[in-house]
């Protein structure tokens, strides 16, 4: 996977180019700032930079070598091919002690060509590139630059569908929003309730050749081949929303609600109500996926160490409001006593108080049955406060500003600060939610 830098520079090509570019410069100040300081110096005899050169020579018994000037500012140079130092308007004429300098030196060179002295050949043969090398390189850096620039890093995002509920289209949004190419990102989404599915579309993400899978999961198990095969691709796996059941080492990061702590809340709740006995419609999410079974859990030891606690029924809606009312609907018709519904999102909440309200069945606070929903969609907020249902647990759906995060500092280099982030979550009581608690935590 390519070194890539926010907004896809790359960061190899920064780290590698840019000491060289600063050395460079801070080269050229210090050998303008030394001639410029010197060249206010002037030589007690009074030579010229010419003059200085021509001493040089005479004194090592070194003939037929002229001496020219050359336009330019420290343009000095001894060319072997024509035996002739060419000094610049700033050496040739002038009495400091900075020209002279400069003058003695290229009258030097000379002098080593003329007496054999075999590194100075080596050098001449490579000045040409030298200086091809020194023309082009600001050009070419700035070029790099500019090509490099707007690489987009590429993300392959499998969620969840959004339809599923309000939970999903906020989630959806939110990771929209920000996988973005003004944000440096070229990302393509795969949807589905279903794992195979799921899987076959991170098999596509990887031929696809993204540097990151991000991978929100239909289901916890079925994971580990193809993130080994993502593994051994240089791509790096990001779990986001649910965790899935693999070994750590197969993805970097994972940000995640803490699913049985939602459920452990809201059943702490339901036993706080204190009621005489606990008739509960159980109406539960898609088998097997992370929320349904943190959420189903904390309520399954509840009733198994309980004996005032029953389950009138427990069935699965997949996330479904029409599927829900059904499930309800049918338990009015059996005859069955309940009082409460524990539904596993807000969307089948609803489904079910569909069916209470069909049957003219009263609910919410101090009314026959306790609704409880999740998700904290704000209609389901609205709900709360108007009594008409009883308790709603909160699961985050913004996760995509803590991906991008954990991504610069993959990009960077950097190894994320933690290998999970739990998203803070609470749950809302009819009793005491605010207008506030609506406005600012529904979605």
């Amino acid at each position: 996977m390519p070194y890539m830098g926010y907004y896809g520079i790359d960061m190899y090509y920064i780290v590698l180019v840019l000491p060289c570019v600063l050395f460079a410069f801070w080269a050229q100040s210090q050998v303008n700032g030394t001639f410029n300081r010197y060249s206010r110096v002037m030589s007690r005899r009074g030579l010229t930079g010419a003059q200085a050169a021509q001493a040089v020579l005479r004194a090592n018994g070194v003939t037929g070598v002229s001496i020219e000037y050359v336009a330019g500012k420290l343009t000095d140079h001894f060319d072997p091919r024509t035996n002739t130092i060419r000094l610049s308007a700033s050496v040739y004429q002038s009495t400091s002690v900075a020209s002279i300098g400069v003058a003695a030196h290229e009258a030097g060179h000379a002098v080593q060509y003329a007496v054999g002295y075999s590194p100075i050949r080596l050098r001449n043969a490579i000045v040409p590139l030298t200086q091809v090398g020194a023309t082009a390189a600001m050009p070419l850096i700035l070029m790099g630059l500019v090509l490099n620039f707007g690489v987009l890093i590429k993300v392959g995002i499998i969620n969840n569908d959004p339809n599923e509920s309000g939970y999903r289209t906020a989630n959806d949004k939110d990771l929209k929003a920000m996988f973005t190419e003004e944000n440096g990102y070229d990302a393509s989404f795969a949807y589905s309730l279903k794992n195979d599915e799921q899987i076959a579309a991170a098999q596509k993400f990887i031929q696809d050749e993204v540097d990151y899978l991000l991978i929100s999961a239909a289901g916890t198990s079925g994971w580990d081949s193809v993130l080994q095969d993502a593994q051994a691709a240089g791509i790096q796996v990001i779990l986001f929303d649910r965790t899935i059941d693999a070994d750590e080492s197969l993805y970097v990061a994972s940000i995640v609600s803490d699913m049985a702590k939602e459920g452990q809340t809201a059943v702490d709740w339901l036993a706080s109500q204190n009621l005489e006995t606990y008739n509960i419609i159980h109406i539960q999410g898609v088998m097997g996926s992370a929320a349904q079974i943190g959420r189903t859990g904390a309520l399954d030891e509840q009733v198994a160490a309980n004996d005032n606690w029953n389950m009138v029924t427990q069935q699965t809606a997949e996330w479904n409001a029409e599927t829900a009312q059904q499930i309800v609907q049918s338990v009015i018709d059996s005859g069955k006593e309940f009082n409460v519904i524990y539904a596993e999102n807000d969307d089948m909440a609803k489904g079910a108080v569909a069916a209470l309200d069909k049957a003219n069945i009263s609910h919410g606070v101090g009314k026959d049955v306790i609704v409880m929903g999740f998700d904290c969609n704000k209609w389901a907020l609205e709900e709360l406060l108007a009594g008409n249902w009883n308790y709603d647990g909160q699961c985050n759906p913004f996760q995509a500003s803590y991906i991008d995060a954990i991504i610069k500092d993959l990009q960077a280099g950097k190894a994320p600060a933690e290998k999970t982030i739990i998203m803070d979550e609470k749950g809302f009581d009819a009793s005491t939610i605010t207008q506030e608690d609506v406005d600012n935590y529904g979605i």
